[in-house]
């Protein structure tokens, strides 16, 4: 699998750093996961967007999909489409609330939104606690202990894993997803201590006991927020886990 970041700022996109959003790519087949703020623009500046099998949403607040509105309208009135939208409806998997969440944020008004339904270029798919397929892919999805409908992801292809926790405080579902995964994405909004919110995000030291925990091979850490010490984060994280740990960078490519 290839994973390749359009975005990491967590809560805000930063100084041209965009909200959250990845390509995981494998047997010629190309998953999104989340499409935050800028994540669009990212992609664009890799990929054509049409050439997208499938997307993936750990939740809907709007650092994780905020630009949905925006490859709504690209589905729908870009005037030579390399692949027909509404031939190959885009398979989207969501929370439940997706539709009317997404159709909210694309329509101007009630009366419009009353009247907006994304089928014609999108196929909703509510996700549910459970082992499924996308494409190549063995998705397990598990609920992620944040204040919203939202799921972290193990994601099996060939042999390989990837976790990506999605953002969650700690949580026995998702350590017990991450066991011996061969890579976890894991988000780390701050550095321990500085907040007290359970149930809501990781710190750069509970990401790394996450990936002790589950003896995963390597952790890339995701979504510090433009207002924390990077550095600060990251330090943490090794200190708490033996093995390789990164901070993911926009742009970037991992091999899983």
């Amino acid at each position: 699998m290839l994973l390749t970041v359009l975005g990491c700022s967590g809560s805000v996109p930063g100084p041209n750093a965009a909200s959250s959003g990845y390509l995981l790519e494998a047997e010629g087949f190309l998953l999104g996961v989340e499409l935050g703020s800028g994540t669009l623009a990212a992609l664009q500046a890799v990929r054509d967007p049409f050439t997208l099998d499938a997307l993936l949403f750990s939740h809907l607040h709007a650092d994780h999909c905020a630009d949905f509105a925006s490859l709504a309208v690209l589905r729908r009135y870009h005037p030579n489409p390399t692949r027909d939208p509404r031939a190959h409806r885009l398979p989207v998997h969501a929370p439940k609330a997706a539709p009317t969440r997404f159709a909210a944020a694309y329509a101007t008004d009630a009366d419009e939104l009353a009247v907006t339904d994304l089928s014609d270029v999108f196929d909703f798919r509510p996700l549910a606690v459970t082992t499924f397929h996308i494409g190549p892919f063995e998705v397990t999805a598990t609920t992620a202990a944040h204040p919203c409908d939202a799921y972290s992801f193990r994601i099996d292809h060939g042999g390989r894993s990837l976790v990506y926790t999605g953002d969650t405080g700690t949580c026995a579902a998702v350590t017990a997803l991450a066991g011996g995964a061969d890579v976890l994405l894991a988000e780390a909004s701050w550095t321990h201590g500085a907040h007290t919110s359970a149930d809501l995000h990781l710190s750069g030291r509970e990401a790394g006991e996450l990936a002790a925990t589950a003896a995963a091979g390597r952790l890339l850490v995701t979504h510090v927020p433009p207002w924390t010490d990077r550095a600060a984060v990251l330090a943490e994280a090794a200190a708490a886990f033996d093995g390789e740990v990164a901070l993911v960078r926009q742009g970037a490519a991992y091999e899983i």
